[in-house]
């Protein structure tokens, strides 16, 4: 597993931001949106998503879109 300082984190959300973030479509930019997650949240993705949907309804109250890759 690598593992990145939050300097390349930062340096990796923002290269992906400005390849694809004027991609047309919004399906394309919830993508770069969650890539940059990826990038940040690293192994906390997974957690943050879960914790994200779950709301005052319980489990899926909300949904995270992936998107689609430009």
């Amino acid at each position: 597993m690598i593992l990145f300082t939050d300097k390349e984190k930062i340096e990796r959300a923002i290269e992906v931001g400005i390849a694809y973030g004027d991609t047309d479509g919004a399906h394309h930019k919830m993508w770069v949106i969650d890539q940059m997650l990826r990038i940040l949240a690293g192994s906390m993705y997974s957690d943050i998503i879960k914790e994200y949907c779950n709301g005052e309804d319980g489990e899926n109250t909300y949904s995270h879109d992936c998107g689609i890759a430009p």
